[in-house]
Formats: structure tokens, sequence, C-alpha cells
């Protein structure tokens, strides 16, 4: 099976298209973890405990664990996150040329799905394309403010880079694996993005801390797979520091389970909040 038949069928089972953000920055993690093996392990342990049920897929951000230990945190929570059934999708933003980029594309050797950067163009993102039952997630218009600096930009045809890419895209994708990143904090281009690419489906980072549109997510960010048998749209709406450090405001600092509770919590908050936008609302 390819990454989005899997991942609809996931979707279709938990009734979620909720993505938790596995960022364990060292300086946030809980103090009462700090004297464990791999606390950042640890961490995302709990929150995968958590978080599981209403989780269609996680998304470690490969900055948060360039290191040795880091390394090793990361193997084990793809691992944890395999055996409860959940895909994961490394949110690293690679690409490069020759065999610098066939050397990135090897974390799919270990993950589900991975975001690339599309600048270098078509052949800096092949070896990812290649791997045709693994996700591939190309940045389109993306959640931060300064996107708008290049992505924004009109091209002589008229139309602003973020619209070529995702066209591009749309070429790029023979082996139907192909995603976008278009962030929720800007709902109208989210909304073109889709007006130009049907049938992709988006990964919408921004709701939750950074305060995007969760309708405009979900209307916008879903497509129907053809080659999966669940009968869901596909996407991902992704919140990481809204969930992942909820803990933060309700929990007495020793309190493990009320700490990882306000986690859960949040997912499951964040799973009713799109699913009163989706049409397969159960």
């Amino acid at each position: 099976m390819g990454f989005f038949e899997t991942l609809a069928d996931r979707i279709e089972r938990i009734d979620s298209v909720v993505s938790v953000g596995l960022d364990p920055d060292p300086d946030r993690i809980p103090g009462f973890l700090s004297d464990r093996d791999l606390p950042r392990w640890a961490f995302n342990r709990r929150i995968i405990d958590a978080t599981h049920e209403h989780t269609a897929c996680y998304k470690p951000n490969a900055a948060f664990y360039e290191d040795p230990d880091g390394w090793r945190a990361l193997r084990e929570t793809v691992a944890y996150a395999h055996g409860k059934d959940v895909p994961v999708l490394l949110d690293a933003k690679r690409a490069d040329i020759g065999n610098t980029t066939r050397r990135y594309a090897e974390a799919l050797d270990r993950v589900d799905a991975i975001t690339v950067n599309p600048y270098l163009g078509r052949d800096s993102l092949q070896p990812f394309l290649d791997r045709e039952s693994k996700g591939v997630f190309v940045l389109c218009r993306t959640s931060n403010p300064g996107g708008a600096d290049i992505q924004d930009l009109e091209l002589a045809s008229g139309e602003p880079l973020y619209e070529r890419v995702a066209a591009l895209a749309d070429v790029w994708n023979a082996n139907g694996n192909v995603g976008l990143v278009v962030g929720a904090t800007t709902p109208d281009e989210l909304e073109t993005v889709r007006d130009v690419v049907p049938g992709v489906p988006f990964l919408v980072p921004g709701v939750g801390a950074q305060g995007g549109d969760a309708e405009a997510a979900v209307e916008h960010g879903l497509a129907a797979d053809p080659d999966s048998d669940a009968d869901v749209d596909v996407g991902l709406v992704n919140s990481s520091r809204g969930i992942i450090f909820a803990g933060e405001e309700s929990a007495r600092p020793a309190d493990e389970a009320t700490y990882f509770g306000a986690a859960g919590d949040a997912a499951k908050r964040l799973k009713k909040r799109l699913n009163r936008h989706r049409s397969t609302d159960t």
C-alpha cells in the first residue's frame, strides 16, 4: 500500500485528520523527565500514549533531533508510533543535488513520509518521488509570516510562485505519492492552491499555537484518494506545541499524569473541532 492509502485507512478507522507534531524542545521538557535516559524519547513516548487514539499521523521535526542522542530518540519514537499503528511523517524539508539528495532520501527507509523543499527543482526531489510507497509533501505556501517574501512573488505569467509550485507538484505526482504543505494561517491561498490541484492531499500546519483557520484547513486541505478503498478524504491538519505542551497550563510541575493527560485532551478537542467541518464526521 502507498502512504496515502495507509493514511486513508487510518483516518477512516479513528475518524481523525489530526497530525501531532513531536517537537520535544529540551528547554520545555518537564523536570520530572530530566533524569531519564533520552528525555526526548521519554517525553515522546508519553505523548504518543496520551494521543494516539486521536492521531492520524505523527510529525517529528528533524530540527529537534539533530544530535547523537536526538537521533536515538527519534528512532525509538518512530518505532513506538509504528507499534501503535500510526504512520510517521518526518518534517525535514530536505532537497539537494546528486548523491546528496539520494542520501537525504534514505530517511524514508525509516519513516512513512517526508517534507521536501522544491527550490532546487525536480531532479533534487526525484529520489524521494521514486519511493512509490512513501509520501512526499512539497513545501508550497507555508504558515510563517515571512513565507510571503518569496512564495507570493509574481512570475512573468502573472501567477504567484506558490501556485506554480502547486502545479509542478501535480506534474511530479506520477506515482500518486505527492502532497503539499499549505498553511492554515493563509486561508485564501489555501483555497487557491486547492483550485490548482483538486486531487492532491495537503499537510496543513498552523492550527493551534499559530491560530490558523481550522474550517479552511478541513474544507480545502483534504482530497479524495482514488487508490484507497477508504471512504474518506485524505489530508492532515497539524498541531505541535498546542498539543504536546498543553500540560504547561494545566498541571503542577511534578504531576506527570495530569501533564500528559492535558496533551491527550488537546488532541481530542482538535479532532472534534476539525470533525465539525468534515463531511465524514460520525
